[in-house]
Formats: C-alpha cells, structure tokens, sequence
C-alpha cells in the first residue's frame, strides 16, 4: 500500500462519511430523547430531493441545504405526533416513515434524474494545514464546509449533552420521564425537540449527497445509508464524539467497497458497510454487551403521566 494511496482513502472516508456523520448527530438526539425513529433513511430521501429540487431551482445550494433541512424537520415532527402525541408504536411510525419517504421523493423526483446540479455546493481546502505533510492532504484538501461543521457540531453536540442542564434534561427524559417530570422537565417538549433536530440533521445530511456529493438526483441514492445511522447510533454509544470516527469509519467501508473492486469481487465489497452494521445490531442484542448497558432507560416506551 502506498502513501497516496492511504491518503485519497482517508481523504475519501470523509467526504463520504459527512451524510453519515449528520445523520447519526440526530438520532443520538432522539434516542437520548426516548424516541426511537427508524425513519432517518426516509427524511434523508426526502432531504436529498427537496435539496436538489431547491438548489437546482434557484441557483444556490445553500437554499437547498436549507430546504433539505426544513423537509427533515417536517418528517421528523409527524413522527413525533404519532409516537408522543398519539403514543403509536416507534419502531412501525419509523418505518412507515422511510417507506413513505423513498416513495414520495421517487414519484416527485422523476422529472429531475438525469440533470447535473447547475451549482454544486463547492469544496475549500484550509491554507497553511493543506501543507502539512500526510496529514494536510487527508484531512484539509477539497473537503466540503459540512465536513468541519459536522466535526464541529459534534463537539457542540457533546458540550450539550454531558455538560449542561439542557443536556441533563434530555438525558433525564430518555432515561426516567416519570422522574423528569416529578423534576419539572417537559417530556412532550423535550422530545418533540430532540426529534425535530434528529430531522433537520438528517434532512442536511440527504441534501449534502445530492448538492455536493454527487451533484444530482437520483432515486434511492441514499442506497440504505439510514439503516448504518441506525446501527452507527448503537456503535457510538449515544455518544456524539464517537459518532465522528464511526462516521469516518463507515465512509472508508463505502469508499473501499469501489477502491477494492480490482482484487475482490464487486458484489461482495457492495456488502461491506451493511454486514458491519448488521453486526453491530447483533452484538447489541446481547443482555451484557456494553452498547445494551449504555441504551436510554426509556428508549422506545411511550411516556404516560401517572404510569412508571
């Protein structure tokens, strides 16, 4: 293995990890919440499209990021109703949620597909780091503005959560909402919340793949990226630190699923990214994995005041 190779590959993790990294920003969120949302690779769908549709529209891909952004919030509130609100089951609002997405964005899309963005969102490359040896073209060279603000964001993300009452409320609901209430806490509010930015963080990470990732529209070109921010979740510990290398991680299984086509076959490279994650679950299915020990008390149970 040669340097330039290890450096277009790590290079390429990132760019590729960022949908990933957005992605499971948000359902850390949810699930700390309480709220488990199988739907993220349906408000993903619809971000890539509503992004693409908007930035192609109007000439911008900052109004498609925002559009994709506005679109996932709207999913991520509806899912919200049904499982706080009306107390449906997570897990079927959630899948009902991605079936519904894949399957309007591929009825809206089919006048887009086949036309390049006019505008795609550009990449920068930082001055001065750019020229540290290995380093510099890995990490800083034609990369997106959502790379860096997604790593940014996770630390933020992780400053909220773990060091202050916002993020004490969050957990507290996720893991007691009796108790969190006795407190004072909101539970519908928080969790409405939680959910919405779990959307809105999604919808950002659709609309990335199809305003600078790959500057078009295609139908169902998130091909199953939800289901890793799934499994990435459970990887990371609800731990929003941990989602930055899982991400990266992730990225460089989909970018060695292509590089490594010329010595290994095509279809079973194509597995790579889902058998990890289909392992991951698996692991976390264990009574004494640590992942399980670490899950949200209350992950997936309906809150009812007055009920334990």
């Amino acid at each position: 293995m040669d340097l330039g190779w290890l450096v277009s590959t790590v290079s390429r993790a990132l760019a590729f990890g960022v949908p990933l990294l957005w992605g499971t920003l948000g359902e850390i969120y949810a699930e700390r919440s309480g709220v488990v949302n199988l739907g993220v690779e349906g408000m993903m769908i619809l971000g890539a499209y509503a992004g693409f549709a908007v930035a192609q529209t109007l000439g911008h891909p900052g109004w498609g990021l925002l559009a994709a952004a506005a679109v996932g919030v709207v999913a991520a509130v509806w899912h919200a109703f049904l499982t706080v609100t009306l107390r449906a089951n997570q897990y079927v609002s959630g899948l009902a949620l991605t079936l519904f997405g894949l399957g309007l964005a591929g009825l809206l899309g089919r006048g887009w597909e086949g036309r390049p963005l006019r505008v795609p969102l550009g990449t920068i490359t930082v001055p001065s780091l750019a020229e540290i040896p290995v380093l510099g073209p890995m990490l800083f060279v034609d990369q997106t503005i959502l790379t860096y603000l997604g790593i940014l964001l996770a630390v933020v993300l992780w400053v909220v959560l773990f060091r202050t009452r916002w993020g004490i409320a969050i957990r507290s609901v996720g893991e007691s909402p009796a108790t969190a209430d006795s407190l004072g806490i909101n539970v519908t509010v928080v969790r409405y919340l939680c959910v919405a930015l779990g959307g809105l963080l999604a919808g950002v990470g659709g609309g990335y793949l199809s305003v600078a990732y790959r500057p078009s529209w295609t139908e169902g070109m998130t091909a199953g990226m939800g289901w890793i921010v799934i499994a990435l979740t459970i990887f990371a510990s609800w731990d929003p630190l941990q989602a930055i290398w899982g991400a990266f991680f992730f990225g460089a299984l989909y970018h060695l699923s292509f590089r490594l086509q010329a010595y290994v076959s095509p279809e079973l490279l194509k597995l790579m990214p889902y058998a990890f994650a289909i392992l991951v679950l698996a692991v976390s299915g264990f009574g004494g994995a640590r992942w399980r020990r670490r899950a949200p008390g209350s992950l997936g149970v309906p809150y009812v005041r007055g009920e334990r």
